[in-house]
């Protein structure tokens, strides 16, 4: 019998969010497409903040959960913790804009203080209806035989220059939305780092579970699968 997979959801879950209960809910939708046993566990980020870096290897997989997050803050430094873990990492929702702001603090982009990325255009928290357009062979197989209208409550333009730099040097542009801004990156130097604006999450369903989210958990199971033969 297979290892059950353990998956960290961080984020301060409310059950009264759609996007939070939608999470819960597509994991199971992926869990039961695959055939697998998955165990996941919502972490404050105040809690992961005192997480040490061996801590998170105890995971399989981290997903990193839409806001609302009490303490935006957090959400930096966790995000910069994450980057380097050794386990497949998602990011959906607040996190994306979150993870572009680490690169840009990390790599430096940014000395002449410019605006590298807008305000989020999307006001309130409702949702409105994106299109994407897979970039990269992988997200053209993904979304194949799946609708490419996405919700979400985060949509956001990227300075021209600071796209070119990312693309050529830190992150592959995998999907991009009808306004033609990057809506999904991945980082090249991790095995499985993937971030999107939108929420997949919540147009997952039991009959059609979302592709990236089976994707996410099927790159856990490589991982975890992976870590056996080594302790073997």
């Amino acid at each position: 019998m297979s290892q059950s997979l353990k998956i960290a959801i961080i984020g301060d879950y409310n059950f009264t969010y759609n996007s939070h209960h939608a999470t819960n809910m597509a994991i199971d939708h992926s869990a039961h497409f695959l055939d697998i046993d998955v165990n996941y566990y919502w972490i404050k980020p105040k809690e992961v903040m005192k997480f040490r870096p061996q801590q998170f290897n105890q995971y399989d997989g981290i997903w990193i959960a839409p806001g609302p997050i009490k303490n935006p803050f957090f959400l930096h430094g966790i995000i910069k913790n994450v980057i380097g873990v050794g386990v497949p990492i998602l990011v959906t929702g607040d996190g994306y804009k979150t993870l572009l702001e680490v690169l840009i603090s990390s790599y430096q982009l940014n000395n002449k203080n410019e605006k590298l990325i807008s305000d989020n255009l999307i006001e309130g928290q409702q949702f409105e209806k994106i299109f994407i357009s897979p970039n990269s062979k992988e997200f053209r197989q993904l979304y194949e035989n799946y609708s490419n209208i996405e919700l979400t409550s985060n949509r956001y333009s990227l300075y021209p220059q600071l796209i070119q730099y990312l693309n050529d040097n830190i992150a592959e542009i995998e999907a991009y939305n009808q306004f033609e801004e990057p809506e999904v990156i991945s980082l090249k130097n991790n095995d499985f780092f993937l971030a999107c604006g939108f929420c997949p999450q919540i147009s997952s369903t039991r009959e059609r579970p979302h592709p990236i989210i089976y994707t996410f958990m099927k790159a856990c199971q490589i991982s975890i699968d992976k870590n056996s033969k080594k302790q073997v």
